[in-house]
Formats: C-alpha cells, structure tokens, sequence
C-alpha cells in the first residue's frame, strides 16, 4: 500500500510536497495509517487531535494514546478540549454536526495562525461508497452523489482510492496501533446502520462493489462537468450580476426545456430547497418571494433577482452634522460648499444651505412619504413615484431618502425636491455627492 500511495500522491496530489500540512488524527485505525504513511514518505506534518468529551474516559484515553504515538514518531501535536454536548444544546443541533463544525473551525484556526498549507483527513473509498447511499436515501441532485471530494479547498482526503480492507491490511502487516471507538459497533446513526448492514449485502451481490461504485462515481463526475459547462454556458445568456444581486432573464430562460435544472444550479448553492415553490415562481406574479437562510429570490415582472438578505438596520435613522463634510455609513456623501452648479450628475445635487435643518436625516421610505419632484409642480407620493418609475420591490427596498427635519430633500440618486432647488435669492449652495 505504501508504494501505492506514493504513486498516487506523486500523481494526482503533486502539491503536498513540501507543504506544511495538518493532520487530522482521532487514533481510529484510519488515521493512524494515514500518520504511518506521511511519515514513511517523509512529508511536513504535524497532527491535531479532537477530544470532544463524549465517552468519557475513553475520550481522554483516545487523547494520551495519540500524543504518546506523536512522541514515538517525533511530530508536533495540537489538542483541544471541546464541551461538546454543551455546545450542542446551546445552537439546538445534533452532537454530530456540531462536533464537525467545532473540529473545522479549530482546524482552519491552526491553519491560518501557523501558515500551513493543508489540512488532510483520512476518510477512504468505504467512506465516500458510505455518503453516497446517504445522500442516495435523502434525496440528492447529480452532485451529492459523485462521493467525497478529495480535495475541498484546504481539505485533502490522500485515502480515498483505498478501501477499509487494504488499510486494515497495512495496519497488521506494518504493526499500526490504533484505538476502536466503542460507539462504532451501534447502529444508533444512519452512517453504521449503512455500514453494517446494507453494504455487506451489495458486497455479497456484487463482490466487485468498491470497484464498480468507482467506475460510476468516475461517470456521475464526468457528467457533473458536462451540467457545470451548460450551467456556465447559460447563466452567461441569461443572468446579469450587477454588485450583488443576479437578475435572471425569465424571457429567454424558459424557451429551455429544461429551465428547472439550470435554477437548480444557480440555486442550490445559496442554499434554496423549496424546488416546487421556485418553479412555480416563473409564473407567479411581480412580488412573490423565497427565501433561503442569507438569500431572498424576488420575481419581478419578466426577473427573478436573487440577493442577499439585508438585516434591518437597529437604528434606522442617520443624522449629519452641519460640520461634518463626509459620511461613509450608511451610504458614501461628501457635503462642501461651490459658489456655482456645475458637473451635473445623477448622483449630486445642489441644494440652497439655508432652507435646510440641521442635523439632516438618512432613512428608509416609509409608507405615506411624499415629496415635491425637482422640476414640477405639487406633491407626490413617493409610493406613485416609485410606481411611475417602475421601481421593483428591491429597488424600493434599496432607496435612501436624504431629509431635514422630515421633509425629503432628496431621494438619493433618483430624483432631488422643488423645495430646497437652488434659486436666484440663494447665498450658499450645498454640493451633496452619493458615491457607491
């Protein structure tokens, strides 16, 4: 096995040589083979050991096993201590995800404050066949059922072209130590009772298992490539990025007959999943939203335009001092005194000094704001404004309004009020400028 994984670190993982690289090691027979080969092809690794307090002494048996086997080899070790069971009952999540988040996050902590390179996990072929019925039985698009990836960014699995059987192998003829969770025998998680009793029935079907779901997870990948191309294809025809919103072309979307699969693409990874309620949404009318946890996806007229959530401001009112001549939060104004109007522009106006009140106010629009339109006579509600303007809901949900004790002065950058124009009798003129 040592040859063979030399080869294929030569390969296919060519850039772990000469990296610093971090290994996770719980002291399982997995990772503990994954240490013995690193350290036979004489590669830069130190190793972090998880003790996540959940079986009691042999959580803390687990722990002085593994520093005793880094001291043998002579390879720096980190450990941390996390109150698990604690944590989880605090976020009201499951001990597993927890234990995962708090292991990734310490990880990618050693990572970023000892400038290493990697972090390599000693999940194999078993694993990956296992996480595919997983996401088999949940119900999966194309891409949870192409296995594990063996590199996730900074995450690197060098075990996953070599089955159970092999690493069990290495680690009898090579006289590995390692220690058996006692938690691996139940079949409490959906993971053991998969390993314990669904695959030992395919491998009797199909003696050939590992090798065969191999081969297909080669096919599924490829035709992954195939999606990601036509995906990238026809996102380029159909959706506009303007800052941070997407606005996806409902016109020329659904001439394709297979719309629903590019949403999904496009979707998926801002974590939407109510699929029947966004297909739905090509027909729906103006208004209609979803939401994912930090994504909202508006259909506006012939768009969908998908954008990130935007938590309330806790203060929703800004105020500028006379004396002050910038602002950078909410919004980017510069305020100084010309003697004269010059370089009109969209985002600047020129107001007359003395009909405002200090100090002038940065809000949201409000329902029943109205305000007198530069250039025409009587008020208007900026509701019927925004209308005429054929504004959408985001659009509306993005407007600032600049005012002096109440009164608009300006909705920025789309239209300035009669009331404060610069006018013959005026004596000091006030250039506001919006920057984005």
């Amino acid at each position: 096995m040592l040859t063979k994984f030399q080869s294929h670190i030569n390969e296919n993982l060519p850039f772990l040589k000469k990296k610093k690289l971090l290994l996770a090691t719980s002291g399982g027979i997995d990772s503990m083979v994954l240490l013995h080969l690193c350290h036979q092809l004489e590669l830069d690794i130190r190793v972090a050991h998880c003790n996540f307090q959940l079986r009691s002494d042999e959580s803390d048996e687990d722990e002085d096993f593994v520093k005793s086997q880094t001291d043998k080899l002579q390879i720096p070790i980190f450990i941390k201590k996390f109150d698990t069971k604690r944590n989880a009952e605090k976020e009201k999540s499951s001990i597993q995800v927890v234990a995962r988040n708090l292991r990734y996050e310490w990880f990618n902590t050693l990572l970023i404050n000892n400038d290493y390179d990697y972090i390599l996990t000693a999940h194999h072929l078993d694993d990956s066949l296992e996480t595919f019925l997983i996401n088999f039985t949940r119900g999966s698009g194309l891409d949870g059922l192409t296995g594990i990836p063996e590199q996730n960014g900074t995450i690197v699995r060098p075990l996953l072209p070599f089955s159970r059987t092999e690493i069990e192998i290495f680690a009898k003829e090579n006289n590995v130590e390692w220690r058996e969770d006692s938690s691996n025998p139940s079949d409490n998680y959906l993971r053991n009772k998969l390993r314990h009793n669904v695959i030992p029935i395919l491998k009797v079907l199909n003696p050939s298992l590992l090798h065969s779901f191999q081969n297909t997870i080669s096919n599924l990948k490829q035709a992954q490539s195939l999606v990601d191309d036509a995906s990238r294809i026809i996102y380029r025809k159909v959706v506009t990025d303007i800052n941070f919103q997407k606005r996806i072309n409902l016109t020329e979307l659904i001439q394709l007959p297979n719309y629903h699969a590019y949403l999904y693409q496009w979707l998926e990874p801002l974590g939407f999943s109510d699929w029947d309620s966004i297909n739905d949404l090509a027909t729906a009318q103006s208004g209609k939203q979803i939401h994912s946890q930090n994504h909202t996806l508006l259909k506006d007229r012939n768009e969908l335009i998908v954008f990130p959530k935007q938590e309330c401001e806790k203060t929703t009112l800004f105020l500028i001092e006379k004396e002050q001549n910038e602002i950078k939060f909410p919004l980017k104004m510069a305020f100084c005194n010309v003697d004269d109007i010059l370089n009109q522009a969209t985002n600047t106006i020129f107001v007359d000094e003395d009909k405002l009140q200090f100090p002038l106010e940065i809000r949201k629009w409000q329902e029943g704001d109205f305000f007198y339109p530069f250039g025409m006579n009587g008020k208007k509600k900026l509701s019927k404004f925004f209308k005429d303007e054929k504004f959408s809901l985001l659009d509306k949900s993005n407007t600032w309004l600049l005012c002096s004790d109440n009164q608009i002065v300006w909705v920025i950058e789309k239209r300035q009020d009669e009331r404060f124009k610069v006018a013959e009798e005026t004596t000091k003129i006030l250039k506001i400028n919006y920057t984005k």
